[in-house]
């Protein structure tokens, strides 16, 4: 998921974009909250292909009430063994005591954080820390579709203006103050009002009413269209009728109304201050050097945990996998992996076999460029250096197939009006004599002339920092002209590639989905976005195809030829999908992990939060 439009006011055209937001997932809305695991066996590692399994969108969103979720079963008190109960739900038997009960994590240390709550900073929260505290309103399936999670229904009025939703009854803070509606009240004002600065703003741009208003200051955030009709039922009425709104609540983690008053934004910083509605509560927090979190025995929410404890420790990321072999970590993601450590991952048994492919959010690595200026505002330059890009080597040689696939397209294959394999590798393919000849066009014969260009990266790590050094490599022996790269920041980067003109000339960077819908992905290349590349067609097109109902063959078909305009036209250079991944320790299991998807994948997946009461510590 990347989530970083330019900030600025939203045209009618902009709102559009958002329309059918998470329609891929939203309200198939009904279920029960995922039940307690047996203990699986451990799934066997997923092969490598060469596209991935066709993922079929859920169906499109209407205005049906959402059922309550099921609460489960209670065990009978006669067979409950107090040494393996957890909150009431029984640990497996091959689980480790409760005491034992410690997870493990590493995470790269984020200079610039300043919080653990979504809806303070989204690009500069600690680490591991992400909403561990609270609760949204909705959470995802492993097939994507949305869940109840704090909300336990929701439904819109008859003129769809206004979606209401059903809090779950009993939730609590564990200073033993209720949840209630009020708390998302107050948050969202905190987020709409322009003195927060919220770096994620854009996202309720021309969808929550009064939004755009307050966030330019004409109007006071009690003007918001976020109300509690009562302490047990939100209220959120839309500029338009906008029927995937619920799946955006997936993002509606709230904080507490009366520690936000007392303390201000940042009192999870501080376990004196913290407060928790979540499945942990803090015990620790050093910036720089780790946090260390313990289960909430005052969470009354559903699929609570069966951990006791979670120690997270910031070290470099180059450093993760070894302390991942030595046991002192539980879990890493592909991204710590260099390649040569993914080679030694791929050759043992017991680590390829714990270590669980999936699509994450269908990421695309790709080169982008500020086409407005020369040198790359010539067609010719972008198109010499797409074809220089000899990507089937790359991915071979840095990546390998059970970590990446080759992009000649911006959609991963098995998204929504993804092409066909090979349908438009044409325009970005590897062949140097064309791209040559695109450069002599431009005015460059042979590199002669061309300015030297700095590659700039968005805070990569070792495997990803590895296919842009390839990438660059490519791009400069064929044409003859200078590359050098230059890791940064994540925030020095967004801060450039999002400045309005912007100060990133060229740039590496990634993007996957908010949600599975091609108006998503497809949607951040319009020109309000945040590149600097524009394209009346490609806008028409995305704006008429985003909020098309009742025909989805043109739908799908609209999205497909803008992205061909995209891939022609060069807006960006793609590199590589990423087949995402997460090492675990052979005994951490649970069924959200164990058990595979509706298209065989045995992994987390992105926007499962209620896995983290499904996981546990097996005896070894």
């Amino acid at each position: 998921m990347e989530m970083s439009l330019k900030h600025k006011r939203v045209s009618s055209r902009q709102v559009l974009l958002y329309i059918l937001i998470i329609a891929a997932m939203v309200l198939s809305a009904c279920g029960a909250a995922a039940p307690a695991a047996e203990a699986p066996a451990p799934a066997e590692a997923a092969p490598a292909a060469t596209e991935a399994p066709k993922v079929e969108a859920a169906p499109a969103a209407t205005d049906t009430p959402v059922p309550a979720a099921a609460e489960p079963t209670a065990v009978p008190a006669a067979e409950v063994d107090p040494m393996m109960t957890v909150f009431g739900t029984m640990l497996p038997d091959d689980a480790l005591p409760y005491e034992e009960q410690v997870y493990k994590t590493a995470c790269g240390i984020t200079a610039n954080a300043t919080t653990a709550d979504f809806m303070v900073s989204v690009y500069q929260r600690y680490c591991g820390l992400d909403n561990a505290f609270t609760l949204s309103l909705v959470d995802l399936d492993k097939d994507f579709n949305v869940i109840p999670m704090a909300a336990d229904s929701w439904e819109a009025s008859a003129d769809g203006l206004t979606w209401t939703f059903h809090i779950q009854p009993g939730l609590m803070w564990n200073d033993g103050t209720p949840v209630t509606a009020h708390d998302w009240v107050a948050t969202y004002r905190y987020s709409a009002n322009p003195e927060s600065a919220w770096d994620f703003a854009w996202f309720y741009a021309g969808v929550i009413k009064n939004w755009d208003e307050i966030i330019a200051g004409e109007l006071p955030v009690e003007e918001l269209g976020v109300v509690a009709v009562d302490d047990a039922t939100l209220a959120v009425t839309t500029y338009n009728p906008f029927p995937p709104l619920p799946g955006m609540m997936k993002f509606a983690w709230p904080l507490q109304a009366k520690a936000l008053e007392a303390h201000g934004p940042f009192y999870n910083n501080d376990p004196a201050t913290s407060v928790s509605m979540g499945r942990w509560k803090l015990v620790s927090l050093e910036p720089g050097k780790g946090s260390v979190l313990e289960a909430n025995e005052k969470y009354t929410g559903r699929n609570p945990l069966r951990l006791k404890r979670w120690e997270i420790t910031y070290m470099d990321v180059s450093t993760e996998f070894a302390a991942f072999q030595k046991g002192e970590v539980s879990q890493i993601a592909y991204e710590s992996l260099t390649p040569a450590d993914f080679d030694l991952v791929m050759a043992d048994p017991v680590l390829k076999e714990n270590y669980l492919r999936h699509f994450g959010d269908f990421r695309t690595d790709y080169l982008l460029f500020d086409t407005y200026n020369p040198p790359f505002n010539d067609l010719n330059v972008r198109k010499a250096f797409a074809h220089a890009v000899d990507r089937e080597s790359i991915v071979a040689s840095v990546l390998g197939e059970v970590k990446g696939l080759a992009a000649y397209a911006f959609l991963m294959p098995g998204f929504p009006s993804s092409s066909a394999k090979g349908e438009l590798n044409e325009y970005q393919n590897y062949d140097c004599d064309l791209a040559k000849q695109h450069l002599s066009d431009a005015g460059f014969a042979d590199g002669a002339g061309f300015p030297a260009q700095e590659l700039w990266l968005r805070n990569e790590g070792p495997a990803m920092q590895a296919v842009f050094q390839a990438t660059a490599a490519s791009i400069a022996e064929c044409l003859g002209v200078q590359i050098e790269v230059s890791n940064k920041d994540g925030k020095v980067y967004m801060d450039a590639l999002n400045a309005d003109p912007t100060q990133l000339t060229f740039g590496a960077v990634s993007y996957g989905m908010d949600y599975l819908d091609p108006s998503n992905m497809l949607g951040i290349w319009v020109s309000t976005g945040r590149h600097s590349w524009k394209n009346d067609e490609f806008d028409a097109l995305i704006s008429e195809a985003t909020p098309l109902v009742g025909d989805p063959a043109l739908r799908d078909q609209m999205f497909r030829d803008a992205e061909k305009i995209l891939v022609d036209d060069v807006g960006g250079i793609f590199i590589n999908h990423r087949w995402q991944g997460t090492l675990y320790q052979p005994n951490v299991l649970g069924d959200g992990l164990r058990t595979p998807d509706s298209n065989g994948i045995a992994a987390f997946h992105w926007g499962n939060d209620w896995v983290w009461g499904d996981i546990y510590l097996a005896k070894q």
